[in-house]
Formats: structure tokens, sequence, C-alpha cells
């Protein structure tokens, strides 16, 4: 479970992130959304400890993201926006060096490399140095990297960002399988259809500030829109009668 409380951050005189709150639980999707400079990617640093908040709080598990990052980093797995992987390493190989960092060795280790190479539909890149891959084998590598500790907790920068349509469906049906797990998700998301199609729940972001939360039928019936997207194009240009 992630939960949020009055987290905050600033760079400069800029405002990123004011007071945001919300809740992540377990077994459910949680979608963050807002538009570009909103301060949802500086709140996934601030939760994945990347940033420490100016003010405010965040907890994985029960763990602060600042007195206990370690704790934390155990048990989160993160898709962060750039995917950053070493290229003059095979799948398999990118796969091993995160489990290593995880403190996995041996057979756990190469038990769950095999898995999630079967999970995602590696098998025919497993031994091929990253090098040259396309954008989907790029994000099934990186999937792989966050998940090799199996994480209860996942965060998911833009994960079908740039990807063809049957790597964007097979993406929503993965993120839907870590959900039937029990596992928290959380992703960030522009496309309102997938929104729609995957969260439980949706937390909208502008200016730094939670403008609304909700199912998306309950962001639909508090703004007066029939579509999500027209609800969250509401939702970001006024508070008014929303809670």
């Amino acid at each position: 479970m992630i939960e949020v409380q009055s987290l905050s951050r600033s760079f400069g005189k800029v405002q990123a992130v004011q007071n945001v709150t919300f809740t992540a639980p377990d077994g459910q999707i949680t979608g963050l959304l807002g538009p570009n400079g909103a301060g949802k990617s500086t709140t996934l640093r601030m939760l994945y400890t990347l940033l420490k908040p100016a003010s405010g709080s965040a907890r994985i598990d029960g763990f602060d993201v600042t007195t206990s990052a370690i704790e934390v980093q155990r048990r989160i797995g993160v898709l962060a926006d750039a995917r950053g992987l070493y290229e003059r390493l095979t799948t398999r190989e990118n796969i091993r060096y995160y489990g290593r960092l995880h403190d996995m060795e041996g057979p756990e280790l190469e038990n769950q490399i095999d898995r999630l190479l079967v999970l995602l539909d590696m098998q025919a890149i497993a031994d091929r140095k990253t090098e040259g891959f396309s954008t989907g084998e790029k994000l099934k590598v990186a999937i792989a990297r966050a998940l090799v500790h199996n994480p209860s907790n996942v965060l998911l920068d833009e994960p079908t960002n740039g990807l063809d349509v049957m790597s964007t469906r097979a993406m929503r049906q993965f993120i839907l399988r870590l959900r039937e797990e029990g596992k928290c998700v959380l992703f960030t998301s522009h496309i309102m259809q997938e929104v729609a199609a995957l969260c439980d729940q949706v937390v909208i972001i502008a200016h730094g500030r939670v403008t609304a939360t909700g199912t998306p039928q309950s962001l639909r019936e508090q703004t007066g829109k029939e579509s999500l997207e027209d609800a969250f194009v509401a939702a970001i240009g006024s508070e008014e009668g929303l809670e």
C-alpha cells in the first residue's frame, strides 16, 4: 500500500508538488493523471526515494520514504520515464544485474529470471544484447528488471508510451495480472481509454495539487460529464464542486 500525506516539493521558486494526499491500496490499480508539468513524475520520484519531500510524508507498506529508504526500495518496482538499459548486456544479464542489487542470487534469481522471460514473452531475445532493441522490447526488459525481486508495489510511469497496438494490449493485460496477484499498482498515463479500462481509482493532479479523486465512474458523476476525458478536462480546469 502507498500512503501519501500532504506531500510537497519545490525547485527554486517553482512549487512542483503542493500538499498532495492520496492512498493507493493493495490489489488495485491507481491512475495518477494530470497535464504535462502537473507534478506527476515529481510525485513518483519522491515515492521511489530519488527526491526528498520538502514537507509531508509518504509511506510504502508502512515505511517512510525518507527515513526508511532501503526498506522502501525493497518493496517497490519502478518503471521510470527513462528506461536506461545497459545496451552491452543481454536481456537476461540486465535482469540478473538488478536482481543482484536486491541481494538475489543462485537458483532463486535464475528461476525468477526464467519466469519473467516467459511471462513477458521474451524467450527469443533473452540472450541478445539490448542495443538496437525496439521500444516494446526495451520496455519489456525494463519491466522485468523492476519486478525481478517480486515487489508488492509497482510504480509505472507511462508504461505504454511509444508502443504499437499489440504491445499496448499485452502491457495492459500484464498490468491487470499484477492487480490479480494482489499488488499495489500506481501508474501515469495520458490515454483516457487506458485509464478507464484499467483503473480502480484515479487521482488527478493539476498545478501540483490534487484536484479530484475517485473511480472513473464517480469522476464522471462529480463533473457531470459523460466521458472520462471530459471529466479530466473539467477537473484540471476547476476544483470547484469536486471532493
